[in-house]
């Protein structure tokens, strides 16, 4: 089912949520609403399932407004970040609850019930469990058992609000890559929000960022992390360093040295003086030794160095007088082969860099957590 939404405004006292947001979900894709706490992601999705009210702006479903559809009759499965099990009932009624409270004349025979209900555990894998309470269950199975449930409605969309955020980090893991296999069997289509830069890139078809109530960029998660649009995208998704400077016959100035030898392409597209933002992924940092005739670089001093893994990871702290905080990332030989050891003063150098004037840029890196 295709959804869509329209200039959607929602406001809370003196709060706006969401203020003019417009996006349009493609049919049987799995997308993720990614974002800060507070961005208006879940907000969003509540106004999707009917479960809340935009002052202002239109829900489309398969092309009809939705606004007067009572939730119940908007055919929309929806599961909590909380499980919302019902305690006191087992597994196997608890996915057959949707079913039992339908109107007498769409409600399905017994027989039927437990027919689907059986298929539905064995879909999320747990039929062993059917005569369990929830409170006998692991985060994880609960969760699965709450999906069940939502499905057992046979809705049209599947709304999923943060749903592995109470879990510990390898069950969220786990889970993540059974959610995309149950995806790629059913093709439902499917929002879910989280906060999780990782979960979204690895999970979803399609990523839609946003931040305080606004939509940032919209793409395919390699899109979105190569290409990021905005200070804030790069920012957010994913480690990264950043420098404050000016442009200089298409490089990057700090106060007191060129970060990069070459002119870089967007760089170089930019009027010279121009104050600007560079943002380095780890990955895209270098160390060289520190070097006094050096002027290219920026000048640190490695304070730890973490080796474990299959990439080492360096911190370093800026010499200048802000004493900015850096993040390499390299392979365990790079480290051995380049004998680097806390306490070092090196130059950091990028391979890469992507480069954004300074409008209102501390906010924009305020929001990216930066």
């Amino acid at each position: 089912m295709s959804i869509e939404v329209r200039d959607i405004y929602k406001q809370f006292g003196n709060f706006v949520a969401l203020d003019n947001v417009s996006l349009a979900f493609s049919s049987g894709q799995l997308t993720a609403l990614l974002g800060p706490s507070g961005c208006g992601k879940t907000t969003l999705l509540r106004i999707i399932a009917g479960l809340e009210s935009a002052d202002r702006g239109t829900v489309l479903l398969e092309g009809e407004d939705a606004s007067d559809i009572h939730v119940r009759e908007r055919q929309v499965g929806f599961v909590f970040q909380h499980y919302a099990l019902f305690r006191h009932l087992n597994v196997f009624e608890n996915v057959a609850f949707g079913l039992r409270v339908k109107p007498r004349k769409q409600r399905p025979s017994e027989a039927n019930i437990r027919k689907k209900v059986r298929a539905l555990l064995e879909l999320v894998q747990l039929d062993w469990l059917a005569d369990r309470l929830p409170a006998q269950l692991s985060g994880g199975q609960r969760q699965r058992i709450a999906l069940a449930r939502a499905l057992a409605v046979e809705p049209r969309v599947l709304l999923l609000d943060e749903p592995f955020g109470a879990l510990d980090a390898k069950v969220r893991k786990e889970l993540r890559r059974w959610l995309r296999r149950l995806h790629d069997e059913l093709h439902i289509t499917s929002i879910f929000v989280t906060h999780d830069q990782e979960e979204a890139l690895e999970v979803s078809d399609s990523v839609v960022l946003m931040n305080q109530g606004h939509v940032e960029q919209i793409g395919a998660p390699q899109e979105v992390y190569q290409h990021p649009a905005t200070p804030f995208v790069y920012g957010f998704l994913g480690a990264v360093n950043y420098f404050h400077g000016r442009i200089e016959e298409g490089r990057v100035r700090l106060d007191d040295t060129l970060l990069h030898a070459d002119a870089a392409p967007e760089a170089a597209s930019l009027t010279a003086g121009a104050s600007v933002t560079a943002f380095v992924r780890p990955h895209e940092l270098g160390i060289a030794p520190e070097d006094n005739a050096n002027t290219v670089g920026v000048a640190a001093r490695i304070t730890r160095i973490l080796g474990f893994g299959a990439l080492a990871r360096i911190e370093l702290v800026g010499l200048s007088a802000d004493a900015q905080h850096f993040e390499v990332e390299m392979s365990r030989d790079q480290l051995a082969a380049q004998g680097l050891s806390e306490g070092q003063n090196v130059r950091l150098t990028p391979s890469r860099i992507k480069v954004f004037e300074r409008e209102c840029d501390s906010v924009l890196l305020a929001g990216a957590g930066i």
